[in-house]
């Protein structure tokens, strides 16, 4: 996993809430093991009808927006438990994603493969939402160390967020789990050795 750099970019605003897994990546694109390769398909339903046209409607559709970030509503990544969502939207190229709120489990998903997730507050969104939507040319900055993101609109605003503290070094170090097991397998074993030692003093009482 590589580390998780600071970066501004424009953004794709996805205003929508309950946004399930099977919308981001539909079951029937989930053949493949690998992690590439599905972001061809992220929102496919929504993207194209029935006949594979374009929808005109859809936010992904229209070439004025485009970006690292994913912004949305509330509830993003619900319904099944799929790891193939958040596979999907970082193979489309997606850095993070900023939402009111997530489903845990798809949260947790996308921090294990270094998409961050950033939850701002729904009056925060809004004025976002307004701002992207009226100029696809803003940018916004996300900086995973110091905890926030700013708005590039001719004055610079910052709005903090929070983060697991584990899931955060991960990010930033670029581990994961196992990677993070590994790292600290010194101390590990020094505590293997501490409790070895206590239990044989014990015995001996």
């Amino acid at each position: 996993m590589n580390k998780f750099q600071s970066f501004r970019s424009t953004v794709v605003p996805l205003e929508a809430d309950n946004i399930d897994t099977d919308q981001i990546i539909p079951a029937r694109f989930l053949k493949a093991t690998g992690r590439t390769g599905f972001g061809e398909n992220l929102f496919r339903d929504l993207r194209y009808d029935s006949s594979g046209k374009k929808k005109a409607g859809f936010i992904l559709n229209n070439d004025s927006f485009h970006g690292k970030i994913l912004m949305t509503g509330k509830n993003f990544g619900c319904g099944s438990s799929r790891e193939h969502a958040a596979w999907a939207i970082q193979d489309y190229g997606f850095d993070a994603i900023i939402a009111e709120s997530f489903a845990d489990i798809f949260r947790n998903n996308a921090l294990n493969i270094g998409l961050l997730t950033i939850t701002l507050p729904e009056n925060i969104l809004k004025q976002l939402f307004a701002k992207c939507k009226k100029s696809p040319s803003t940018q916004i900055g996300v900086n995973l160390r110091d905890q926030f993101v700013e708005l590039f609109d001719g004055e610079s605003t910052s709005y903090p967020f929070v983060i697991n503290p584990y899931k955060k070094l991960c990010l930033l170090e670029g581990l994961d789990d196992i990677d993070y097991l590994l790292s600290i397998r010194d101390q590990i074993a020094l505590f293997e050795q501490k409790k070895a030692s206590s239990i044989e003093n014990l015995s001996r009482i």
